[in-house]
């Protein structure tokens, strides 16, 4: 797939510095910054549904509760 992106050029000028600064092309840097956000993104989501149900239920054990229940 194929995405174009429009930048005035002072936006184009530190996009392309930092990828150089890092050593990878522009569309890599564009396709990090994504999935990154994408991945922030979920993360959050998934915060928020955990800690929804630990208020509804406040129940928390420790590491060694745990490593008991699983047997380690």
């Amino acid at each position: 797939m194929t995405i174009s992106l429009r930048l005035n050029d002072e936006d184009s000028k530190i996009i392309k510095a930092y990828a150089n600064l890092h050593g990878i092309s522009v569309s890599e840097l564009v396709r990090r910054a994504v999935l990154e956000r994408i991945e922030d993104e979920y993360d959050l989501k998934a915060y928020n549904e955990a800690m929804e149900e630990y208020r509804k239920n406040p129940v928390s054990y420790s590491l060694e509760e745990i490593e008991r229940e699983l047997d380690l």
